[in-house]
C-alpha cells in the first residue's frame, strides 16, 4: 500500500485525481487542502486522512510537513495553485503567486526531503503550458518590476519546472521528479483573479475546447500512478502523459541551479547534499 499526498485536494483536478486513484487501489491517500469542510467531505468520501494548510500563509506548510513527516510518503503531488491579483504581498512579505504556486511547494519538499529519500519517493508538480509566457529574471525573481498577474503566473509554471529539474539533479535516483501541464481545464483556479483569464476559464470556449476537471484529474493520476523511467523520465516536464513538453529557453541547468539558490535564499533554508 503505498501513501500518497495530494495538495489542492479539495477541489478541482486535485479532487478528481484522488476520486480516480481509491477507485483503482487501496492506497493511503492524503489529501491537504486549504478550504477545511471540502478537504473533509472529500475524505469521508474517500476514506482518506484531511489536513488542511493554506500556502498563503508558510507556517501552515510548515506546520503540514511536521504532521507529515512520520508517514511513509511514496508520492507528493504538489498540485495547489492558482492565479491571483496582484501585486499582493503575504504575511510573509512575498508575491502571492509567487509563495502560492512555488514557494510554498519548494519549502515542502525541502522539510520532508529525509522522509522523501527513505521512500526514493516521488515528487510531483502540477505545473502548466503557461511557462511558456514567462518572463523569467533571476534579479527580480518575483516579478514584482512591471507587475503583470498573467506573466507572474507564467513565473511561478516556470519555476515550478525548474524545481523538477534542480532537485532531479542534486537528489536523484534518491527521489524521482516530474512536472506536467495538465490541460486547459475548467475549474476554479482563477477565482482569486479579477480578470479576462478568470472570465476565460468560465467562458463557452473553454467548455468547448477545454477539458474537464475529471480529465485533468486523470492526467494527474497517470502521473502519481505510473513509475519513474518506464511511464515518465525523472526530470522532465510533460504536455500529455508520454509526450515531452516545451519549455521556456530560460529553463536549462544553469538557470535552473540559480533559481534554486536565490529561492533557497528567500525562504532561509539551506539543502543537504
Amino acid at each position: 500500500m503505498r501513501t500518497i499526498v495530494i495538495t489542492g485536494a479539495s477541489s478541482g483536478i486535485g479532487r478528481e485525481a484522488a476520486r480516480l486513484l481509491h477507485e483503482k487501489s487501496e492506497d493511503n491517500l492524503i489529501l491537504v487542502g486549504r478550504d477545511e469542510a471540502k478537504t473533509n467531505a472529500l475524505a469521508n468520501e474517500l476514506g482518506a486522512q484531511a489536513l488542511v494548510a493554506d500556502f498563503s500563509q508558510l507556517e501552515q506548510v510548515r506546520e503540514l510537513a511536521h504532521k507529515l513527516r512520520d508517514q511513509p510518503i511514496d508520492v507528493l503531488a504538489n498540485n495547489a495553485g492558482g492565479l491571483f491579483d496582484g501585486p499582493k504581498i503575504t504575511d510573509d512579505g512575498y508575491e502571492l503567486s509567487f509563495q502560492v504556486n512555488h514557494l510554498a511547494p519548494m519549502l515542502l519538499v525541502h522539510e520532508l526531503l529525509d522522509t522523501l529519500m527513505q521512500r526514493q519517493a516521488r515528487v510531483i508538480a502540477t505545473a502548466s503550458m503557461a511557462n511558456l509566457y514567462a518572463r523569467p529574471s533571476l534579479e527580480d525573481i518575483q516579478g514584482l518590476k512591471r507587475f503583470d498577474q498573467h506573466r507572474a503566473y507564467g513565473n511561478a509554471k516556470l519555476a515550478n519546472v525548474l524545481l523538477t529539474q534542480e532537485l532531479h539533479r542534486r537528489y536523484h535516483p534518491r527521489i524521482a521528479t516530474c512536472s506536467f501541464h495538465p490541460g486547459v481545464v475548467a475549474t476554479s483556479f482563477a477565482r482569486d483573479a479579477d480578470s479576462w483569464m478568470q472570465k476565460f476559464y468560465k467562458s463557452p470556449l473553454v467548455k468547448a475546447v477545454g477539458i474537464s476537471a475529471a480529465d485533468g484529474g486523470s492526467n494527474l493520476a497517470y502521473f502519481i500512478d505510473g513509475t519513474p523511467g518506464i511511464t515518465w523520465k525523472s526530470g522532465q516536464y510533460y504536455n500529455s502523459r508520454r509526450k515531452k513538453g516545451k519549455v521556456h529557453p530560460f529553463a536549462r541547468k544553469k538557470n535552473a541551479a540559480a533559481h534554486f539558490d536565490i529561492c533557497s535564499t528567500l525562504l532561509g533554508i539551506e539543502w543537504p547534499a
